[in-house]
C-alpha cells in the first residue's frame, strides 16, 4: 500500500482544479444530427464495459435489441481480458451476433464503422474518449460523471454543440417525467419565489464504500493492460505499480474519481438542476472529512456541498457513506411553499406543503401531486437516447451535456473546495476563480436598492410569491438627518 499512497500523495496536484480561466461554453443549441435511415440498424460499440458499463449499458441495450430496436451491438473495447470475453459472450448469446473484441477503443472506432459508443470507463478517461467519439462523428452515451474536471466538462459541452451529434449523460433519473412536471409548476409560481433545494445520497457499508467491488486473482498485469487503463500515454495519470485495489475500487482515489461527490451527488444534483432549470452556479463551497473509513482511501466519508446561484437560489447536497437510515429529504423550497420528494428516484408523486396563510395571504391546501413512476429508469434512459439518435435530434435527450457540465460544476467544485479549503466562484463566461468578486456585496446592494428579486430560468409568474409587505410602523424607520425624524416628511 505504500507505493499507492506515495503515488496518490505526489499526484494530488494533478487532480486539483486550477483557478485559471476556463473556456466559456456557448449557449446556442447544437445542430441536428442526421437521422438514421428507416431500414438502417445503429451500430454500437462499448468502451470499458466494467461494472456499470456491463450491468447497465450492455445488458440494457441487449434488452432493447431483443425488444426490436434497430440496433446492433458490434464491438467491445476493454483492457481486462476476462471482462472483455465475458461481455462479448453475453452479447453473442443475447443478440445472436458475435461482437469484435479490442483492447484499444481507438482501433474499434477506426475499424468498426460505428454509429455510436457507450462509455463506461473510470472518470479520468471520459473527456478524451468522448471527444474522440464526437470527432469521429459518433453519437455518445457517457456514464456519469460526464468528465473528471469542470474544465473538461465545459470542453465537452462546446465540442458537442459544434458536432451536431446526440449525447446522453448517464444520470438515469433525468428520464423521470417528474422533473419536467416540477419545472413547469415552479415557473408558474406554485411555490412563489424559489429559494433553494436540498438533496442527498446516503449509503452505509460494513466494508467501506466501494470496497464491495471484489478483487480477484485473475486481475494481473498479464490480463489487464495496466498502462492503458491508467492512461499514461495521454498524461491522464502517473505511472504506478499495478494494484488491484486501484483498478477495481478506483472511486476511492482522487486521481481517478472524486468519491461520493461525482459518483453519487451528481445523480441528485442533476435532477434538482433539471427540476429548477438552474445550470452553472455562481459560488460553491464544500466540506467534510474521512471520519470512519480509515482504509487507505483519499475521498471523504462525510461531505456537503453548498452551491449558490445567480438566480437567488441555494442548493445543498449532503450525505455520509456510513449511515443511511436517517436520510435528508429531497426538497425544493419557495416563499409560498415546498415540494417534498422523499428519497431515491422511485416514486409516484410528491407533496406540496404550503406556507402559513398570514405569510402568503392566499388560500392554499396541502396536496399530493401524482406523477407516473418508471420501474426501470436505466432502460428508459437508454430508450430516450436511442430515440434521439434515430431522430437525429440532440435536443431530445433527457440529460444533454449542458446539464452534465452544470452538475459537474456543482459537485466537482465542491470536491475541490473541500480539498483546498477554498471557495470557488464562476462568472457568466464560465471563468472560475477562488478570488471573491463581491458575492455578498452584490446581494447587499440589491437589498439596499429594494430589489429586484431574481428568479429561476423561465419564470412567468410575475411578482407572485416574491414581494414583502411594509407594515405601517416601518414609516418610522430610516436615518435621522440633521436631527430630523424621517417619519415627519
Amino acid at each position: 500500500m505504500s507505493d499507492r499512497r506515495e503515488f496518490l500523495k505526489t499526484s494530488a496536484a494533478a487532480a486539483t482544479i486550477s483557478a485559471a480561466t476556463f473556456t466559456a461554453a456557448t449557449t446556442t443549441q447544437p445542430a441536428s444530427a442526421a437521422p438514421a435511415g428507416s431500414n438502417e440498424r445503429m451500430r454500437i460499440g462499448f468502451i470499458g464495459p466494467g461494472g456499470r458499463g456491463f450491468g447497465a449499458h450492455v445488458k440494457s441495450l441487449c434488452k432493447h435489441h431483443q425488444a426490436g430496436r434497430k440496433i446492433e451491438l458490434v464491438a467491445v473495447a476493454e483492457v481486462f481480458e476476462s471482462q472483455r470475453d465475458t461481455v462479448a459472450d453475453y452479447i453473442e448469446k443475447a443478440t445472436k451476433t458475435k461482437p469484435a473484441k479490442y483492447v484499444d477503443y481507438r482501433d474499434m472506432i477506426e475499424k468498426e464503422n460505428l454509429d455510436a459508443v457507450c462509455i463506461g470507463t473510470p472518470d479520468h478517461w471520459h473527456h478524451r474518449q468522448t471527444i474522440d467519439a464526437l470527432e469521429a462523428g459518433l453519437n455518445v452515451y457517457c456514464e456519469k460523471p460526464m468528465t473528471k474536471t469542470v474544465q473538461e466538462a465545459f470542453d465537452v459541452e462546446d465540442k458537442w454543440r459544434a458536432s451536431g451529434k446526440v449525447m446522453q449523460v448517464g444520470v438515469q433519473s433525468t428520464s423521470l417525467p417528474v422533473w419536467n412536471e416540477v419545472n413547469a409548476l415552479l415557473r408558474e409560481g406554485k411555490l412563489g419565489k424559489v429559494l433553494g433545494f436540498q438533496t442527498e445520497y446516503f449509503r452505509n457499508s460494513d466494508v467501506g464504500q466501494w470496497r464491495y467491488y471484489k478483487l480477484t486473482p485473475d486481475m494481473t498485469p498479464k490480463t489487464i493492460d495496466w498502462k492503458r487503463w491508467l492512461g499514461t500515454e495521454h498524461d491522464l495519470a502517473e505511472d504506478i505499480p499495478f494494484d488491484r485495489e486501484v483498478y477495481k475500487q478506483w472511486r476511492r482515489f482522487w486521481p481517478f474519481g472524486s468519491g461520493m461527490f461525482t459518483d453519487l451527488f451528481v445523480h441528485r444534483t442533476t435532477s434538482m438542476l433539471k427540476a429548477t432549470g438552474l445550470r452553472v452556479p455562481g459560488r460553491v463551497v464544500g466540506a467534510g472529512g474521512i471520519y470512519l473509513e480509515y482504509d487507505g482511501r483519499d475521498v471523504p466519508d462525510v461531505a456537503t456541498v453548498v452551491a449558490d446561484f445567480n438566480e437567488g437560489v441555494q442548493g445543498l447536497v449532503t450525505a455520509t457513506m456510513c449511515n443511511e437510515e436517517s436520510r435528508v429529504n429531497q426538497l425544493i423550497r419557495g416563499h409560498y411553499g415546498t415540494f417534498a420528494f422523499g428519497n431515491g428516484e422511485s416514486f409516484d408523486g410528491f407533496d406540496f406543503i404550503p406556507e402559513r396563510g398570514p405569510v402568503t395571504h392566499v388560500r392554499q391546501e396541502a396536496e399530493r401531486i401524482t406523477t407516473n413512476p418508471i420501474d426501470n429508469t436505466t432502460m428508459a434512459h437508454f430508450a430516450n437516447w436511442l430515440d434521439a439518435c434515430e431522430a437525429g435530434d440532440p435536443s431530445l435527450c433527457n440529460n444533454q451535456p449542458d446539464l452534465g457540465a452544470a452538475a459537474m460544476s456543482v459537485v466537482n467544485l465542491g470536491a475541490q473546495s473541500y480539498r483546498q479549503g477554498k471557495v470557488f466562484f464562476v462568472d457568466e463566461d464560465h471563468q472560475i476563480s477562488d478570488q471573491d468578486p463581491g458575492w455578498a456585496a452584490k446581494w447587499e446592494q440589491r437589498s439596499a436598492n429594494g430589489g429586484p428579486v431574481a428568479h429561476i430560468p423561465g419564470w412567468n409568474a410575475g411578482e407572485y410569491g416574491s414581494e414583502q409587505r411594509d407594515p405601517d410602523y416601518m414609516q418610522y424607520g430610516g436615518p435621522w438627518i440633521d436631527g430630523k425624524d424621517p417619519s415627519q416628511g
